[in-house]
């Protein structure tokens, strides 16, 4: 049976690459409801290579060009935060990429949930800025979940390497987590990874003085505009701190971070015997898009093996300075204040982003 998708953000950088796996796989994804923001010209040129049933655009204007270079293909198009809404829980959709960026994801990825479609989250503002919410829909509504982000699909794959997509709130005990791994034997903490960005080793007198271009060049992931800045940060990092203690329930204290410039290794699960399991991989988003899309099975994408004899070796450092990159340290410390604190931080975090970019 073809999986029909929708992708909440599909001109950004998770919705492009999400649309190249299902170009890949025409026999088992479809995608028959997008949305975007304010390209259109991007939006109008994958509906009529795709062929949608439905696409939104939150911009009116955005929209009514979209709806005038459409006319005629049979594809409904539909405006602002309600439209967005409406392809995440579209009718006939089994999957829904959630890859808005920012708080703007939230409510249509809630609207999925509540629709029972099964999630792809690529959004982790969903999961800083209302995580307890969040875990009561996908209760109440009996959700499944696939994490997108690099860091915590290599998690997921590591707990559950050949098993079926778990259920929020089955079997795992009173945390009421898509996945426990305190209910595995043995387990000790989750590793997350971070490149360092491209400021890994500046001083704090450096970073001063950055320019928008400079923090917006990565070293190893090509991602839109808000994303890089937050690597740039390290408050991404922090983000996906938060986002791991709402997905897999487990303590703060239990949660690592350390810096590995190549990101081969997405992220480890370690053990109570020494044993550290990892997940590996070129950096290429297409890899957890497609395990979101296609598990328990593993489908071929058009990434690059990893050779590792060619890579020569991997390097791993501790937590940054957190008097360099304070962001991380935020992050931590708003998760454990708890509350509305999480989410004040991500709203402060955007501001101050769109800020430092300019108009």
């Amino acid at each position: 049976m073809i999986k029909n998708i929708a992708i909440l953000g599909s001109t950004g950088s998770i919705g492009v690459s999400t649309l190249d796996v299902i170009a890949t796989h025409p026999d088992r994804f479809r995608a028959i409801a997008l949305a975007a923001g304010r390209n259109s010209q991007l939006l109008i040129a994958q509906a009529k290579r795709f062929h949608p049933q439905v696409v939104a655009m939150h911009d009116i204007e955005a929209a009514r060009e979209v709806a005038f270079e459409l006319s005629g293909l049979g594809i409904e198009v539909l405006v602002g935060a309600e439209g967005i809404a409406a392809v995440g829980a579209w009718d006939g959709v089994h999957m829904t990429v959630s890859a808005i960026v920012g708080g703007d994801g939230l409510l249509p990825t809630m609207a999925a949930i509540r629709a029972g479609k099964e999630i792809a989250l690529a959004n982790k503002e969903c999961l800083v800025m209302a995580g307890a919410l969040f875990k009561r829909e996908m209760e109440q509504h009996k959700g499944s979940l696939i994490p997108v982000d690099s860091e915590h699909s290599a998690i997921f794959q590591v707990l559950n390497n050949g098993q079926v997509t778990p259920k929020l709130g089955e079997g795992v005990g009173k945390g009421g987590h898509f996945v426990n791994p305190g209910r595995q034997s043995g387990f000790r903490e989750l590793i997350l990874t971070a490149s360092g960005g491209p400021f890994r080793g500046w001083s704090r007198e450096q970073l001063a003085q950055v320019t928008p271009t400079q923090a917006l060049a990565h070293p190893n992931w090509k991602m839109g505009p808000k994303i890089s800045i937050d690597s740039a940060t390290l408050m991404n990092k922090g983000l996906e701190v938060i986002e791991a203690y709402w997905l897999f329930g487990v303590e703060l204290d239990r949660i690592q971070v350390v810096v590995h410039p190549e990101s081969i290794v997405h992220s480890m699960v370690s053990y109570a015997d020494g044993s550290v399991l990892a997940q590996m991989g070129v950096p290429d988003m297409r890899t957890p898009i497609a395990v979101a899309l296609a598990w328990p099975e593993r489908i071929a994408v058009p990434v690059k093996p990893l050779d590792l004899a060619a890579l020569g070796r991997l390097t791993f450092f501790g937590t940054p300075d957190p008097l360099v990159f304070p962001c991380l340290g935020l992050s931590y410390q708003a998760l454990r204040q708890g509350g509305a604190a999480p989410a004040i931080l991500n709203a402060a975090n955007e501001v101050a982003v769109a800020a430092f970019l300019g108009p």
